[in-house]
């Protein structure tokens, strides 16, 4: 059963809250989850794919009770998958029944087959829904990867909480429900939609900071191990690679040395495992053996 829990008073119980879940943040990221909180106000997240955006909605509504509905966007969402549709089949089979027992009156006919029983409700309809547990967190993740026209939509959505549907009218939340957007800034997002929301930078975090984060999800990690592969990471986001490994493939790669029982690192675990943590055969493939050496040297504390 899920537990409801109050909002945080303050910046310092939002820190304390979000890593009693498993995060822990920078001050400046806690705070503008706590005045985002307060004021009622979207929260935009930016920065590169794998520092923890979306996982903010995730630990805030296990720590709030809230339902998570999210939203994935991708090129071409349109009106209908993210926010409603008419159930046409259904729609059918209602005027047929309805010829069949004779009934010809078109206007109350056409005043039946939109009602609301008929409207397939998506994420956006839905997170507009009131619910005994308080308003959800609606996550709409990865912006930048919808189309300007879906953007130009949401604008009505982030600013009133409302949607209008043409043939029943406006819904509108009885309460603001907690949005996050995330964006991995493959394109810019328009100003009008930023100013409807509280920005915020999410940065790769300090090799301290992403050593307790391994320590936090990963309890059984060896002292030194966990030390070394975050210092092979840090030294990895130094250098000039396609794609930077997220906070998400640190945690990935080091769970999976883990489960290969690794002590340390050396050259032959890190080529064993290096998929882990690179996802791109360019990136892999710079991993020459100069290179990888350096590294580890860099990773030991060794310059």
């Amino acid at each position: 059963m899920t537990t409801i829990s109050a909002q945080p008073t303050s910046v310092d119980a939002t820190l304390d809250l979000l890593a009693k879940h498993g995060y822990l943040a920078e001050r400046s990221l806690a705070t503008v989850v706590f005045l985002s909180l307060r004021m009622g106000r979207p929260l935009f997240l930016e920065g590169e794919a794998g520092v923890g955006k979306t996982e903010i909605a995730k630990v805030l509504s296990a720590a709030l009770g809230r339902k998570l509905i999210r939203l994935q966007c991708y090129e071409g969402l349109d009106i209908a998958s993210a926010v409603y549709e008419w159930n046409s089949a259904a729609q059918m089979i209602a005027i047929r029944l309805a010829e069949a027992a004779g009934d010809t009156d078109r206007e109350q006919l056409s005043s039946d087959i939109f009602a609301e029983k008929y409207l397939i409700k998506r994420p956006l309809l839905q997170a507009l829904e009131p619910d005994v547990a308080g308003p959800p967190v609606l996550l709409i993740d990865e912006i930048d990867r919808a189309d300007e026209a879906f953007e130009a939509y949401l604008l009505e959505i982030l600013s009133d909480f409302q949607v209008t549907i043409p043939e029943l009218g406006t819904v509108k939340a009885p309460a603001p429900p907690i949005v996050i957007v995330t964006s991995n800034r493959t394109r810019e997002i328009h100003d009008a939609l930023k100013r409807r929301c509280l920005y915020h930078w999410v940065d790769y975090p300090s090799a301290e900071r992403e050593l307790a984060i391994v320590k936090s999800r990963i309890p059984g990690i060896s002292a030194k191990l966990s030390q070394q592969v975050v210092g092979f990471v840090q030294a990895l986001r130094n250098r000039d690679f396609y794609k930077n490994p997220g906070v998400a493939e640190t945690i990935d790669w080091a769970t999976a040395l883990t489960e290969l029982d690794a002590r340390s690192l050396t050259p032959q675990v890190v080529d064993d495992t290096i998929g882990a943590l690179l996802k791109y055969q360019d990136d892999i493939g710079r991993m020459q053996d100069d290179t990888l050496q350096k590294m580890l040297k860099e990773a030991a504390g060794d310059q």
